[in-house]
């Protein structure tokens, strides 16, 4: 006796499964096709406000149209004429932060555009728009309260739900361009003087990218945690190569050493309280492991603005 598998049996839902998948990456194609054509629109516009005189640079002969050309842009920011070319193009390239940021140097993006340049690159992490305001208003206590000690909320992807004062200000200067990723992995990663600034620079990633791997098995699948780590791997080899390794890691004590610009070297206790209203968050606490780190402290703090008198 000869049967037949019905649309709804295995062969069927299977079927739809592989119809479902090759229809939302499609979708994703096209996505990806518009956002990079917009991202080489924004390039051009970019370009066309500035001028060789801008650069102390003669103009040349038959220069048809106002602005740089694509291969002054890519002299200016040292990068390769064909790379920027295709970037402008809308190709499917991948593009660094430091890369980024030298484009955006030459092109004299403001921070509004940097931020814009970013997001087109996905040189940023996808974050939920309503993420600050899901934080309850206890906690945002708990956390400001906890000043003069430095202390961030985080969740499994390391994503900066919110900081205290005291936190903001140990951590202002140490960017040397301007942190639009409000998430610990990615400011380290593609920030060009991390290693400079953590003497355990690679213990410290690693971890970071061990324990993102341990929250991620809860995730699977999760479109916004896929695309941030295929948008990870694609900026960052480091990272490719360390999320290959399928490290795993549990919340454990650690002292981070920070050669902060003002204060010198600090070293920290790093402690992690768990939010049971935020069952994947937890609040990182930054507290001194010795005196001569208790005693530069106030150090890290900015000035208060003097308020002048009327």
């Amino acid at each position: 006796m000869v049967t037949y598998e019905t649309k709804n049996g295995p062969a069927g839902q299977d079927g739809a499964r592989r119809a479902g998948e090759e229809r939302r990456s499609g979708e994703r194609r096209r996505v990806g096709e518009r956002r990079r054509a917009e991202l080489g629109e924004f390039l051009k516009a970019r370009r066309a406000r500035l001028s060789p005189g801008d650069f102390g640079m003669a103009p040349g002969s038959r220069r048809r149209t106002p602005g740089l050309r694509r291969e002054e842009v890519a002299l200016l920011a040292g990068v390769g004429v064909t790379w920027y070319t295709w970037l402008e193009q809308g190709r499917q390239i991948n593009a660094s932060t430091q890369v980024l940021d030298a484009v955006a140097s030459t092109l004299r993006l403001d921070r509004a555009e940097r931020e814009h340049l970013y997001r087109l690159a996905e040189a940023t992490p996808l974050r939920s728009e309503c993420a600050d305001r899901a934080v309850p208003d206890a906690i945002r206590e708990i956390v400001n309260s906890l000043d003069p000690l430095p202390a961030s909320l985080l969740n499994g992807r390391h994503d900066m739900l919110m900081s205290n004062s005291a936190s903001e200000e140990l951590f202002w200067e140490w960017h040397t361009m301007p942190c639009v990723h409000k998430n610990t992995l990615w400011c380290c990663i593609t920030e060009p003087t991390a290693r400079g600034k953590f003497p355990e620079y690679e213990a410290h990633v690693r971890y970071l990218v061990a324990r993102m791997r341990s929250a991620y098995s809860r995730h699977i699948g999760d479109p916004d945690w896929e695309e941030d780590i295929r948008r990870l791997a694609s900026l960052s080899r480091e990272f490719a190569d360390l999320w290959a390794r399928h490290e795993v890691a549990d919340p454990e004590p650690r002292i981070l050493t920070y050669l902060h610009p003002q204060a010198g070297t600090l070293c920290l206790a790093v402690s992690e309280l768990q939010v049971p209203a935020l069952p994947e968050a937890r609040i990182v606490v930054y507290t001194p492991q010795d005196d001569q780190t208790r005693e530069k402290m106030p150090l890290t703090r900015r000035p208060a603005k003097s308020v002048q008198k009327k």
